[in-house]
């Protein structure tokens, strides 16, 4: 009797085991399998979330079959407390596995957003809102705030528990434009004691949250422009001109005011290292611009014949080599332009057009230099007489 009963036990055990592995073999198939979204959604995760709210929300809408199935994916693959927050889209159809990956390593996208973009001449505040369904941003206001009053859709922004705030920091402003501009960003606290060595606040976007502190986010921008640098000198070609991370910093500030991060910084920086090279002067305005301005706003008019005769640190129309300092916040583009030029013969180079978006032309004597240059002022004739 005994026996019979161990036998069926073990037989029910056998049947248990192998409905438990088809069970678990079923569970991560629908954990890979394509998911029952019709449409793209934004998933929002709230900051402190844990797996059990996301999950719910997650079979609320739709995304997943199971949360259950997706709560112990996300265990077994180990991302159970890797959550992000932020707004995420989530395409039609995408696997959980894909979702995970998603709230877990990827970029808060989604939703509306929040933008102070610190730029060359002002700081401008853009509302958007991404539509899931087209993975396209609509723009929903657009102001000024030194010069407009904050529009609607700003004010339902700041009370939406889901809206993202983002810092952008344009390449080429100058720190003390960066400073000026965190100041005038309402939603950020904290004062800051002193403007930040010119050149080392990385131009990117921060994302930001009501009650940052200002000095904070300038040592995260300082921090990662260290970063940059460390980098691009470390894989430099050694052949440049230059003594030291801060003397390519002072390179790649010119590069940037002379290309905006355009695909000709590479050979506009071979243009400064050739000069500097030859021991002929960098001859460039951006920085006689600076030491008019000291980098605190923009100058506003052409520059003057006394200011490019006039001797200073900044005006490279009358010393040798690089000024004392960056001229302004390089981007990683033109950090690692300056540092690893193209190769050229270039000495000179004029604008092509009379808009900046038509790039450059490249000469390497002074006399096909001023072919080019004279071509430019003539079709600056032409446009006055219009």
């Amino acid at each position: 009797m005994w026996r019979h009963i161990a036998s069926n036990f073990l037989t029910l055990l056998i049947v248990a085991v192998f409905l438990l592995a088809g069970l678990i073999l079923w569970g991560q198939q629908q954990y890979v399998a394509e998911g029952p979204l019709d449409e793209p959604i934004c998933l929002r995760v709230e900051r402190g979330s844990n797996l059990s709210r996301v999950s719910k929300k997650l079979e609320d809408q739709g995304a997943v079959s199971s949360g259950t199935i997706f709560r112990l994916g996300m265990d077994y693959g180990d991302k159970a407390d890797k959550l992000k927050a932020g707004s995420f889209r989530i395409p039609a159809g995408t696997p959980m596995a894909e979702i995970a990956e998603i709230i877990t390593q990827g970029v808060s996208n989604c939703g509306t957003e929040v933008i102070y973009n610190i730029g060359i001449a002002r700081l401008q505040v853009v509302v958007r809102d991404l539509d899931p369904a087209t993975n396209a941003y609509v723009d929903l206001a657009r102001y000024v705030p030194a010069e407009e009053t904050p529009p609607e859709a700003v004010g339902k922004a700041l009370v939406d528990p889901g809206a993202r705030f983002t810092v952008q920091v344009v390449p080429g402003v100058t720190s003390w434009q960066v400073v000026d501009g965190l100041k005038r960003i309402e939603l950020m606290d904290g004062e800051v004691a002193e403007v930040p060595p010119e050149g080392m606040l990385a131009p990117d976007s921060y994302e930001i949250r009501k009650g940052d502190d200002r000095a904070a986010l300038l040592v995260k921008m300082r921090e990662a422009q260290e970063v940059i640098l460390a980098a691009a000198w470390e894989g430099r070609d050694r052949n440049v001109p230059v003594a030291s991370p801060e003397e390519a910093l002072v390179l790649a500030s010119i590069v940037e005011k002379e290309t905006g991060g355009s695909d000709e910084s590479g050979l506009v920086a071979s243009i400064f290292v050739n000069r500097l090279r030859k021991g002929m002067k960098l001859q460039t305005d951006p920085t006689v611009i600076y030491g008019v301005t000291k980098g605190q706003g923009v100058l506003g008019r052409g520059l003057r014949e006394s200011e490019l005769r006039r001797k200073t640190p900044y005006n490279t129309y009358v010393i040798d080599g690089l000024p004392p300092t960056p001229i302004a916040n390089p981007s990683r583009d033109s950090i690692e332009a300056a540092l690893r030029p193209e190769q050229s013969e270039f000495y000179f180079f004029v604008a092509r057009t009379l808009d900046p978006r038509d790039g450059h032309t490249f000469t390497e004597t002074y006399e096909a230099h001023k072919v080019e240059v004279e071509k430019l002022r003539a079709l600056e004739a032409q446009r006055g007489s219009e």
